[in-house]
């Protein structure tokens, strides 16, 4: 059964500004919003440097983070972004199933493409993949398919893919709110999730990590949870208005379990995370005129008090130091904000095109780091230039990632998208 779009554009019902923006608002092209393309280049070098520099500047390093968590800023960043753009793709779209088939396209090419190469460098013995424990070979596969990984109690193959776990699951919870016509309500979903983080933290919930694989096993949960997944996206995207809902419903229902009992972050931090997304809608909603300013302002003021809050009530612990995380999240909002304030200002053509490729900077450089750590090892002492040069050969290569499986799959995407759209 065909899907019928859900936000029909009538003489009666204009398509809404989301509706309008450009499908280069989340792939590829000359139109594409060069603010949110810069703040993605940021952030992506951020990160990438957080993680070369265990190898080549471990001593500058050690003094920088318990000051400043430049891994915690760069994926907050990362967050805000996708909170801005995730909710407008399926809004303009109209339709569940064309906005997973746009996801699918958009994130998958490369990250089948990543882990192959990963892969390929252990066999070649000039890289180590990380130890899997007990779990065998399909379950990390059945779990890597579904992109919630770290939320099922099983280890990333590359560290980073534990961030892509939490924009699945966002974009669940995007998809349940759309269905049952809540989609507008970002801001106090938004606050929701900060004051609930606020209280878990103030009430001492504290979760062990994977706590639900621990209880049930890490194997029937992500046998129950693939399942429901596949329900879930299927049930969405079909044309029953009901099945709609209960799909929606279901894979919402599915996030909020996972990362509430299965992370592997603080449970006060998950929320955070999830509140940090939805202020990024609610700054798009501000911006494109289906809210006021002054919620997103006020949204932001409670959504930052609460995590601040939460950081600094959790206190400094293993591998967590509340001044580093809470000077990154800081610095995360405010530099979302001055990329939302250079909004009609033409931005360096270096940052944009750093955004185009972020993706690829994201999931490329681990394996990369993974083949220097294998070859010439990590450095005893800091060494600037082979931290530039890592820069020198990483650029490229993700400019060729990008054009040869990047654009490719996002094309690929768009056709099936046109071919499925409900008519």
């Amino acid at each position: 059964m065909e899907a019928a779009p859900l936000v029909p554009a009538t003489p009666e019902h204009p398509p809404s500004v989301t509706q309008r923006l450009p499908e280069a608002v989340d792939t590829a092209g000359p139109s594409r919003l060069g603010r949110l393309d810069a703040l993605r280049g940021v952030a992506a070098l951020v990160v990438v440097f957080d993680h070369s520099s265990y190898s080549f500047m471990a001593d500058f390093r050690h003094e920088l983070m318990p000051q400043f968590n430049t891994s915690r800023y760069g994926i907050m960043v990362f967050f805000l972004v996708s909170g801005y753009i995730i909710p407008a793709s399926l809004e303009r779209r109209g339709c569940v199933r064309t906005f997973w088939i746009g996801r699918v396209f958009r994130v998958y090419p490369l990250f089948a493409a990543v882990l192959t190469a990963l892969f390929a460098v252990s066999l070649l013995g000039v890289a180590e993949t990380r130890d899997f424990g007990q779990q065998s070979a399909a379950s990390m596969a059945v779990a890597h398919a579904t992109m919630l990984q770290e939320l099922l109690g099983t280890p990333n193959l590359l560290l980073v893919l534990w961030t892509l776990s939490y924009e699945m699951a966002f974009y669940l919870l995007v998809v349940a709110l759309f269905t049952v016509r809540l989609h507008q309500r970002s801001a106090a979903i938004s606050v929701l999730l900060a004051v609930l983080a606020a209280v878990s933290v103030t009430a001492g919930v504290i979760l062990p990590a994977s706590a639900l694989s621990g209880a049930v096993g890490t194997g029937p949960l992500i046998v129950c949870a693939s399942t429901a997944m596949v329900v879930a996206l299927c049930c969405a995207s079909t044309g029953s208005p009901v099945l709609r809902g209960f799909g929606g419903v279901l894979g919402g229902a599915l996030a909020l379990v996972l990362v509430t009992l299965n992370g592997t972050v603080p449970l006060w931090e998950g929320w955070v995370i999830l509140s940090v997304m939805f202020l990024g809608t609610a700054v798009h909603r501000a911006e494109s005129g289906q809210s006021t300013w002054r919620l997103a302002a006020g949204t932001s003021v409670l959504v930052v008090a609460c995590a601040v809050f939460s950081a600094y009530r959790y206190g400094d612990g293993d591998h967590f130091t509340r001044r580093g995380w809470i000077v990154a999240f800081l610095l995360a909002v405010l530099t979302f904000g001055a990329g939302m304030a250079m909004r009609r200002r033409r931005l360096p053509r270096v940052l944009t095109g750093l955004g185009t490729i972020s993706y690829s900077v994201y999931l490329v450089h681990p394996v990369l780091l993974a083949v220097t750590d294998g070859t010439i090892g990590r450095q005893r002492q800091d060494s600037l230039g082979l931290e530039a040069a890592f820069y020198a050969v990483l650029l490229p290569l993700c400019v060729l990632t990008h054009r040869y499986i990047e654009e490719p799959g996002q094309r690929m995407g768009r056709r099936a998208a046109h071919r499925l759209r409900p008519r």
